[in-house]
């Protein structure tokens, strides 16, 4: 017998995996963001289509099943099977100052950032606020505008 298999390009979904800690932070229509690995410079929009109810165990972690929708791309740039690393907005916190979590160091339990003021660099004490896998929130210390070196070592 022959097989064959039919594949919409116009109607793929993104599958992620969302650990338990994180699912009540997840609804549907919630935005969405994600690259592939073929494509790492290019970020495709999403938004949450469906919430797996049931649990499934990876290397002793639970996760669920969440499913992402996009919009279809008219060069079919995406394809079925492609990695994807995912990103979905839990919160949104507008006009806030953030910093790539490189630019900040910690010393003796405070953060500090280096920073250009009068033509020299010097460390700047800040207190950060939320993070995010790759940015924080700069609460105090610094002001929009200032220039920080990334990477604080």
């Amino acid at each position: 017998p022959t097989f064959v298999s039919i594949i919409d390009l116009d109607r793929l979904e993104v599958q992620a995996y969302v650990d338990e800690t994180d699912i009540g932070r997840i609804f549907l229509g919630q935005p969405a963001s994600f690259t592939v690995d073929t494509y790492p410079d290019a970020e495709f929009t999403a938004r949450v289509t469906a919430i797996n109810p049931k649990a499934e165990l990876q290397n002793g972690v639970v996760n669920y099943i969440v499913l992402l929708s996009f919009d279809p791309q008219p060069d079919h740039t995406l394809r079925p099977e492609m990695t994807a690393h995912v990103r979905l907005q839990v919160e949104q916190r507008p006009d806030v100052l953030t910093l790539p979590r490189k630019a900040i160091r910690r010393d003796q339990g405070r953060s500090f950032v280096t920073v250009l003021r009068d033509d020299r660099w010097v460390d700047q004490q800040i207190q950060p606020g939320w993070r995010t896998d790759r940015r924080i929130e700069i609460q105090q210390g610094l002001a929009e505008g200032e220039t920080v070196q990334l990477n604080a070592e």
